[in-house]
């Protein structure tokens, strides 16, 4: 028999509001809190050695902590200097916590104008040959990385002001910024493009949340008519999370959990936070727990529902196979609802062996500790992959955020010396990193738009409407579902 449990995480359309939302029944990392203490170190390290270069604190070699002002001039490369990959990105990722991209671009402009005497009647052409080529690769991995920040028509202006001053030193760089600039245009292009397409679907969705109508024939059409094969279904979910995924910027987990710098006395960096494609995923995440409880409670039969059950545990087996732990997820919550866990009849019908295992590999115990060893095994068949259908690793992404969010939590940004926190970033930047080289993997299976339609746009009941088609399907038990049933005819169906 199956058991009656609450869905481990449907996450409403409101999760941005992490702040609240997070801290009611989300489990605490091991990844956050127990690595940091409340001084943002590790206890270990106190005794070690310390030393400071130019502003820049270190501990056994490693960038810990600084001032804002030192991590930007550690960003700005000079004739002889260039920065590691990593800190650009950590600090890239980190820094709109206390600057907007714009200022920060602004003022590694003024600065590099400054340093390289950018200014003067006549340039040192030897000097800027040396230093231009590093300029122009420090945009270039901004551009490419964090595409988004320059839809703000400042950072282009304050790119283009940083070529005009070296290209008369050297021609090649009128050529290397039209090449920067016209990837940069396509790359938001098809990331514009991308969102609009999600923003119709969702769309289209929204007019299609209905209430359970005594099973009108417009709902009839299930998903066994649209695609009976498992495991083609869990390859095209693959494709839509893949989609999802390739929309959403690493500055979105930053973004998400922005608070007023304690040390900027006038506001907020980012008072509209911009996280949509964000949402978009935790919308679709939804979408999918719904639509499979929907599928499940329709069919009038309990044969019929016992079908639809066994083909999403096959569903789910496969997207665990494939390394799809996010629809894997959905799926698991879907079946969890309580208008589904309710069927006792028709789970009596159902070969639950399948599903415990699954329920295993997602349950929460112990931090989901279970399905943090299998995304390691993911994560390193990944990495020694020979196709790309073996580097698919697709987080389960309401997991991945609370760890970001505890993460953020946890430490404080800044240590009380006024410093910014710059270990916790660089933890945050190995999270966010690790996910951004999964989100780029291409989808190696054939797409069926047909399949992928239906999902973005089938009717889904509501959780009044899904209540009502499991009493329907199989009456109340005691008197709170009776009443309840009764209340939901009457609301839903205008019957007493």
């Amino acid at each position: 028999m199956h058991p009656r449990k609450e869905p481990h995480a449907i996450l409403t359309s409101a999760t941005l509001q992490l702040h609240s939302r997070f801290r009611e029944g989300m489990p605490q990392t091991l990844s956050s809190t127990s690595m940091f203490t409340p001084c943002s170190f590790s206890p270990h390290l106190h005794s070690s050695k310390e030393d400071e270069q130019g502003g820049l604190i270190f501990q056994d070699g490693n960038l810990t902590s600084a001032s804002l002002d030192a991590l930007i001039q550690h960003l700005i490369p000079t004739t002889d200097y260039y920065p590691e990959k990593a800190y650009i990105f950590t600090f890239l990722l980190s820094s709109r916590l206390f600057i907007e991209p714009h200022e920060l671009l602004s003022r590694v402009c003024h600065k590099c104008i400054e340093q390289q005497r950018l200014d003067d009647p006549v340039l040192d052409k030897a000097r800027i040959r040396k230093f231009g080529p590093k300029i122009l690769q420090l945009l270039t991995e901004w551009t490419e990385t964090f595409p988004y920040d320059f839809q703000e028509e400042r950072m282009i202006g304050h790119l283009k002001d940083m070529i005009h001053r070296i290209a008369p030193c050297d021609e090649a760089y009128w050529k290397k910024m039209n090449q920067l600039l016209q990837t940069l245009n396509q790359k938001l292009a098809t990331l514009s493009h991308g969102q609009e397409g999600i923003v119709k679907i969702n769309a289209a969705v929204s007019d299609k949340l209905v209430a359970f109508k005594s099973k009108p024939p417009s709902i009839q059409r299930e998903i066994l008519s649209v695609c009976s094969d498992p495991y083609t279904l869990a390859q095209q979910l693959t494709h839509v999370e893949l989609e999802r995924l390739s929309h959403i910027g690493p500055e979105e987990f930053v973004q998400a959990f922005v608070h007023k710098d304690p040390l900027d006395g006038t506001k907020p960096c980012f008072s509209d936070q911009k996280t949509s494609n964000l949402e978009a995923y935790v919308k679709w995440f939804n979408r999918l727990c719904y639509l499979v409880a929907t599928e499940i409670c329709m069919p009038a039969k309990k044969k019929q529902r016992a079908q639809v059950i066994e083909f999403f545990i096959d569903v789910a087996r496969e997207c665990f196979n494939i390394g799809n732990f996010n629809s894997l997820m959905a799926i698991i919550s879907g079946m969890n609802m309580s208008p589904v866990s309710r069927l006792k009849k028709t789970w009596s019908k159902v070969k639950t062996a399948k599903f415990f295992i699954l329920e295993h590999q997602m349950d929460p115990t112990g931090n989901f500790y279970n399905y943090r060893t299998a995304l390691r095994g993911a994560a390193h068949r990944s990495l020694t992959a020979h196709s790309n259908r073996e580097k698919i690793v697709i987080p389960f992404f309401s997991l991945l955020i609370k760890d970001i969010y505890f993460l953020n939590e946890g430490c404080a940004n800044r240590l009380p010396n006024g410093h910014v926190n710059f270990e916790k970033f660089l933890e945050l930047a190995k999270q966010v990193g690790e996910f951004i080289t999964w989100k780029q993997v291409e989808c190696p299976f054939e797409q069926d738009a047909n399949i992928i339609h239906y999902l973005h746009t089938a009717p889904i009941f509501t959780e009044d409407g899904l209540y009502l088609a499991s009493y329907e399907s199989e009456s109340p038990e005691n008197q709170t579902e009776k009443d309840r049933w009764k209340s939901l005819r009457s609301t839903i169906l205008g019957k007493t």
